[in-house]
């Protein structure tokens, strides 16, 4: 390469508001500020890398320094010594500071002592702070007083990426300009411009895929361009600009897309050893595919989101993507597409890209299969319908209430003992003194007064027989013997107990085993 080469972004960069591309509001509100003389002492403009920024700020100072009018001009004229020196960045009212290699206190003390005096051959001294937001603390609060009020010969012009690190303090003491990325039909026109001066011959296919790969970036899309020059010696066609984005013909990514949503595995695998054997860049073809994706949402048929003409892709291809739409649902494209977001990051720290985007086509697939949360609660209620239906059976008769008799204590005390109510038992025979008893009333005293066992025992008798019961509890003993009393009675009463009992002197029965 010629030494004296100029790269295309430099040899075509603005150098005023009329060649400054896709910035309409921008300009007209700077070139209406300028000849209504309500020019700001401070700007800062904000965008993606190359939108214009710098070149905006170099035009910007052209404008109040340009000697072919008396006053600023919103045309300048380009030839005069003030707009040549800037352009070329050596006049020396106009500076340009890097703040990422300028970051300190001590840089910015600089420029506000040598902003006091009045400048040497403009009317204005021009202070240019590209990417301000790598400005330290320190250097900002530095910055603060003199940036709100300057001398009225001074004009401050901030640019960066990164608006959000940018102190509000700052922002509020400046004119704000957020720069757009640059429409694709707007430098696909500039492009086809360039290569007819450079004497270039660019397809409008390369051309389409430039624009696109530039992402709004009027540099990007030229250094592409550059490359693709260089690549091919001056004829730029659609295959010359794939093989150097590394990227894969947009019929091949429709048939992609397609065989991964028909569900045939094997098919898409193969496919994807022939595109990576052909040399595409997978993280361009996973990116490729996203774009496919969104496109395929928006034209289908659920959304019928207005005109795609717009799309990257042919008639051909749309018709078939219209195809595909027919037979997938809205869910599954979306499920794809959140599939691919998760594999962008993946892919980037895969130690071995081809195993990743493999196992991503295999995930691909099985979720496409996947049914939606709909068509599973649907199938769902229909199975539980079906199993319903056969396991009907006729409904059983309603349970017999209990019609248990009880009317002495003896009674009492034996259906405790079948009921298994053991600790109920077990309370009343060895406290509970039974005075009366007849079917659904019971008097009685409780030698230890819990009263608690009413409840429960009334409870229990009107579940065993079926009725409520009436409880009385009497004040006094009726001295009746419990029924441990009673059995203890009824051994002592035994021959063979008494006899038993003769043989020790002083024995006595103690306790009745139940």
């Amino acid at each position: 390469m010629d030494n004296n080469y100029t790269v295309l972004a430099r040899k075509y960069r603005s150098q005023d508001f009329n060649s400054l591309i896709g910035q309409d509001v921008l300009v007209k509100t700077l070139t209406t500020a300028i000849n209504t003389g309500r020019i700001a002492h401070a700007y800062i403009f904000t965008g993606i890398r190359g939108t214009g920024k710098t070149s905006t700020a170099r035009i910007l100072a052209k404008a109040l320094n340009c000697l072919s009018s008396d006053g600023p001009t919103a045309t300048p004229c380009g030839v005069c010594e003030n707009c040549r020196a800037i352009a070329a960045g050596q006049h020396i009212d106009v500076m340009e500071i890097d703040a990422a290699s300028h970051t300190g206190v001590d840089n910015i003390r600089d420029i506000l002592d040598a902003a006091q005096y009045r400048p040497t051959n403009g009317r204005y001294k021009v202070y240019i702070i590209d990417e301000v937001h790598m400005l330290s603390t320190a250097a900002f609060n530095a910055l603060l007083k003199t940036l709100e009020e300057p001398p009225a010969h001074v004009i401050f012009i901030l640019a960066t990426t990164e608006i959000r690190k940018v102190p509000v303090t700052i922002l509020s003491r400046c004119q704000r300009f957020d720069l757009v990325r640059v429409p694709i039909e707007t430098l696909k026109k500039h492009f086809a411009w360039i290569a007819n001066q450079e004497k270039i011959d660019l397809t409008d296919a390369a051309n389409e895929l430039l624009a696109r790969a530039a992402d709004g970036s009027v540099r990007d899309g030229l250094s592409l361009l550059d490359q693709a020059i260089a690549q091919t010696g001056g004829h730029v066609d659609e295959q010359a600009v794939m093989d150097m984005l590394k990227r894969a013909d947009r019929n091949v990514v429709v048939d992609f897309m397609d065989t991964i949503l028909s569900g045939d595995t094997a098919k898409a695998l193969e496919m994807t050893d022939t595109i990576y054997t052909n040399g595409a860049d997978l993280v361009m073809l996973l990116s490729d595919m996203m774009e496919w994706t969104h496109w395929a949402t928006r034209m289908h048929p659920a959304i019928n989101a207005g005109d795609c003409s717009n799309s990257p892709y042919t008639a051909d291809q749309r018709e078939k993507t219209r195809i595909i739409d027919s037979r997938v649902s809205l869910n599954t494209l979306s499920r794809i597409w959140q599939v691919m977001v998760a594999a962008v990051s993946e892919m980037q720290v895969a130690g071995n890209q081809k195993q990743c985007f493999d196992m991503l086509v295999v995930r691909m697939m099985h979720i496409a299969d996947m049914p939606s949360v709909a068509e599973i609660l649907k199938n769902n209620a229909a199975a539980t319908a079906v199993v319903g239906a056969q396991t009907v059976k006729p409904a059983e008769p309603a349970p017999q209430v209990k019609t248990n008799k009880i009317t002495t204590a003896e009674e009492l005390g034996k259906a405790m003992q079948s009921d298994k109510q053991i600790l109920l038992y077990t309370y009343f025979s060895e406290n509970v003194e039974v005075c009366e008893i007849s079917d659904g009333k019971l008097n009685y005293f409780d030698r230890k007064g819990d009263i608690s066992f009413a409840s429960k025992l009334s409870t229990w008798l009107e579940k065993y027989t079926g009725k409520p019961w009436t409880l009385v509890h009497s004040a006094e003993s009726c001295h009746v013997p419990t029924a441990v009393e009673h059995q203890q009675q009824e051994l002592a009463a035994d021959p063979m107990m008494a006899s038993a009992m003769g043989l020790f002197e002083g024995a006595e029965i103690v306790e009745v085993s139940k």
